[in-house]
């Protein structure tokens, strides 16, 4: 059992001795020390990897878009679907119940009904157009900063200016009938 482990063992290979010394010129002897030593590529080859890691991230990103797009097309699909459904429902419920319902296009245009009037009203509400209220509150500014201490001096710029926006406020009111 154990007797051939103490054998000594024959190489398994031939080995050639060579009578003649080899020799390779310092420049590939220089070369090949320099590849070893260099963990970097020469540019040539680093362009070439560069190029690829390049071509692969494009190819990468296209695939993503495409499929983000994909996954957002089925998404707002599925809203579209959830949404119809919805208001159907509501529609069938309203009909039974005898109230009625409004679809989204209607609510969509007493959206914009109630959007175009506060635009009137911010319009309206410019002091650009009342000249006369806009000089009253201006003086009123003026008195109170310059009797910084005493604002009650300014009794009569402030009665002043209320009468103006109360004349204002009643044209309003009456344009409004």
């Amino acid at each position: 059992m154990g007797a051939d482990q103490s054998k000594p063992s024959e190489p398994s290979g031939k080995v050639f001795t060579n009578e003649q010394p080899v020799q390779f010129s310092q420049d590939l002897v220089d070369h090949l020390s320099d590849r070893i030593t260099s963990t970097t590529p020469d540019s040539a080859r680093q362009s070439t990897l560069d190029e690829h890691v390049r071509g692969r991230i494009q190819a990468e990103l296209s695939r993503l878009q495409s499929e983000e797009e994909q996954v957002r097309v089925q998404i707002e699909a599925a809203l579209e679907k959830e949404n119809l459904d919805k208001e159907t429902e509501l529609a069938n419920k309203g009909a039974e119940d005898g109230k009625p319902t409004t679809s989204s296009s209607e609510l969509a245009e007493e959206l914009e009904e109630v959007q175009k009037r506060a635009e009137r009203f911010l319009e309206r509400k410019k002091m650009d157009d009342f000249p006369e209220v806009k000089e009253k509150q201006e003086s009123l500014l003026k008195c109170y900063s310059n009797n910084r201490t005493t604002s009650l001096d300014c009794w009569r710029e402030v009665e002043e200016f209320k009468q103006s926006v109360a004349s204002l406020e009643k044209k309003f009111v009456d344009s409004l009938r």
